[in-house]
């Protein structure tokens, strides 16, 4: 019998899982979640119930899309410097609303959810923060050290999407989940 190994990536996200420390982290973010999205008719439209698709997946192309645009005009050198500047703004203001979304869901998952997506979110507001320094830095006139700024958040992003994937496709969609987790026993 041939058992192939999962990839390491696999099972490091697999470990995060079950991590103690995450789940201090998840307990630490479920208030700030839970105030966030409170009022019931925000929740509802954060989850994308009205267009029967979870909301988070779909916001995520757009502060990723206009990122990543933003490092091609960086590393290609395009000549005008602002587009690249606007491009990673708009990012910065697309990533609220997508970060609500997210925490919307979130509070939906278990347990498993709740770990993995607290890295998730850690990495995500990581990013967000180099992001927001590169724009800042490129405001300054430092642009070598924003472009470097947006490049290590690049991989930031990186990382999180994968963890964002194995909620999804591993863990299971939170649209399909129950109404809300804090609505249940204690997690598993």
């Amino acid at each position: 019998m041939n058992r192939t190994r999962s990839p390491l990536p696999r099972r490091l996200a697999e470990q995060l899982e079950t991590s103690s420390t995450l789940e201090t982290v998840a307990d630490a973010l479920r208030p700030v979640a839970d105030l966030l999205t409170a009022p019931p008719r925000l929740r509802s439209a954060l989850r994308g119930e009205p267009l029967g698709h979870a909301l988070h997946p779909l916001l995520t192309d757009l502060p990723i899309g206009l990122w990543t645009s933003s490092s091609v005009l960086d590393v290609l050198g395009h000549d005008d410097a602002h587009a690249a500047d606007r491009l990673l703004g708009l990012g910065i203001l697309a990533a609220a609303p997508t970060a609500l979304a997210g925490a919307a869901d979130w509070r939906r998952g278990d347990g498993r959810v709740h770990r993995v997506g607290a890295l998730h979110a850690v990495l995500n507001s990581a990013a967000l923060a180099l992001y927001t320094s590169s724009w800042v830095l490129r405001r300054r006139g430092r642009r070598g050290a924003g472009i470097a700024s947006s490049l290590l958040a690049s991989a930031l992003t990186a990382a999180s999407g994968y963890l964002g994937g194995h909620l999804v496709f591993v863990l299971g969609s939170p649209y399909e989940q129950v109404p809300d987790a804090s609505a249940r026993g204690p997690r598993p």
